[in-house]
């Protein structure tokens, strides 16, 4: 199925039952929103180029150990979504389930950890956590 963004989302996606479809809900695929569609839609594919690029010198911006970004994908947020243990010991998602991110997953030099990104149009995300997403720590999350 064809995309907004030209991404072909639903051939490995092992939720497109739920999702609806990018173009049949108009870029709102689980209800939520894409950064993707709603950036393409409002300024054109051009500028969602621009974004990403963005995005990426901002998350090396944050000055993070070996950090190196080269690109961004649309990731789910049901997937992104992990759980953090704050000091106090509640613990606490920073994302939404039914949105579309950019991010990615950044392996870490001489560790079995990796880096997890995640961004969208008001936020910056990135944490580090083992092997399917254990033991998740925040790194940074900030306002752009």
């Amino acid at each position: 199925m064809l995309s907004i963004c030209g991404v072909d989302c639903c051939s490995n996606c092992n939720r497109k039952d739920e999702c609806g479809g990018c173009v049949k809900t108009n870029g709102h695929p689980f209800g939520g929103e894409c950064i993707a569609a709603e950036c393409i839609k409002k300024d054109g594919a051009d500028e969602f180029l621009k974004m990403k690029s963005t995005l990426i010198d901002e998350f090396h911006s944050l000055g993070v150990k070996n950090l190196q970004v080269n690109d961004l994908n649309l990731l789910n947020g049901s997937y992104v979504n992990l759980e953090y243990q704050l000091t106090n010991g509640q613990s606490v998602k920073f994302l939404e389930d039914n949105k579309i991110y950019l991010g990615n997953q950044i392996e870490i030099p001489g560790s079995d950890r990796c880096y997890g990104l995640a961004a969208d149009e008001k936020y910056l995300l990135v944490c580090e956590y083992g092997h399917n997403g254990d033991n998740p720590q925040i790194i940074i999350y900030k306002k752009r």
